[in-house]
């Protein structure tokens, strides 16, 4: 078995769905396994000039490659079904593709009607936080025991260890470090483990990991309840050149520069070999460069001057400079 792993190193919404949709091209995964959250995260993808927005299916459906929601996630089987049905109206063929293992928990109108009325975190309103607290206390329902989600189910030790071929995994995650459960800013976090060691959780073996990539936006941004954005008039042209409203709830994210300090935490905890700055043309357009580096801004003359420092502090913890790419909002890699 080898396992390449996807991970945010901010707050989400970085681009982990575009990296993914290109490693699928480039590379030859028998699996693309989605290994934490539920459709509380969105991943904007586009494929052959079409946009898609999925919440739930792993990236690897649109190359054809089997496509699995892990029992790291959560599952809503409404919102699974539609999304299937999005797909299959846009063209992409899903039959014998996509799959649920069978031990992932479920999302249920009463985890979505509780969820509906948070005002402390901000989060997504799709129940995904009541069904991982049922799923810790050992009262949640799993995908095996729903008769809507029966063709999909997939036994992943089966899968993984008792087939006689080749396993290649994409590990896709969902939201980001600054949002993991154990490392985010506690208690603005998401229910789930945002690592790569939450995809290790769902049954891949430490020694299976080949690259671990990396993906951050050069700015930041955040979706929640919590004082996020400085006033700055900047902000607002990267929200307005970077279309930053949520891909899940539409709501305005706030913005500010990068900071380099989560960045350094992200790639060390997660142990990164390949590192993707996505939007390079946003703030290209909007004219300014900087960054956060201990609590302070760090204005740079220029956006040469900003890739060569953060590809010399990357290369200081270990990401030599030819894996790491700077990309634009809709380009390949």
């Amino acid at each position: 078995m080898e396992t390449d792993i996807i991970v945010d190193l901010q707050y989400g919404d970085s681009g982990k769905g575009k990296v993914a949709h290109f490693l699928c091209k480039t590379k030859k995964y028998t699996h693309v396994l989605r290994y934490n959250g539920g459709c509380n995260a969105g991943h904007t993808i586009f494929h052959k000039g079409k946009k898609f927005i999925t919440h739930h299916i792993p990236a690897g459906v649109f190359w054809g490659i089997k496509s699995i929601i892990g029992p790291g996630c959560v599952v809503d089987p409404v919102q699974f079904l539609k999304e299937i049905k999005m797909l299959e109206d846009g063209g992409i063929k899903t039959k014998g593709k996509i799959f649920v293992a069978k031990n992932t928990h479920v999302i249920t109108a009463s985890h979505r009607n509780e969820d509906a009325v948070d005002v402390a975190i901000g989060t997504t309103k799709r129940g995904n936080g009541p069904a991982y607290r049922d799923k810790y206390a050992r009262i949640g329902v799993r995908a095996e025991q729903v008769k809507a989600l029966k063709p999909y189910l997939i036994d992943l030790y089966e899968e993984f260890y008792e087939n006689k071929k080749k396993v290649v995994i994409l590990g896709e995650g969902a939201q980001g470090f600054g949002l993991d459960i154990d490392w985010g800013d506690y208690p603005f976090v998401t229910s789930s483990h945002c690592t790569t060691a939450g995809a290790l959780l769902n049954g891949l073996p430490p020694q299976s990991v080949r690259h671990v990539w990396g993906v951050a936006k050069m700015y930041e941004t955040y979706v929640g309840t919590k004082k996020f954005e400085p006033k700055n008039p900047a902000f607002e042209e990267l929200r307005r050149v970077g279309e930053e409203y949520g891909s899940t709830t539409g709501r305005p994210r706030q913005c500010n520069w990068m900071n380099v300090d989560l960045i350094e935490q992200a790639v060390r905890v997660n142990g990164v070999t390949h590192l993707v700055f996505n939007k390079t043309d946003v703030m290209r357009e909007v004219g300014e460069w900087a960054v956060l580096i201990g609590g302070k801004v760090r204005a740079f003359k220029g956006e040469k001057e900003m890739k060569h420092f953060l590809t010399t502090r990357l290369k200081a913890l270990g990401i030599p400079p030819r894996q790491v790419y700077f990309s634009e909002s809709r380009e390949a890699i």
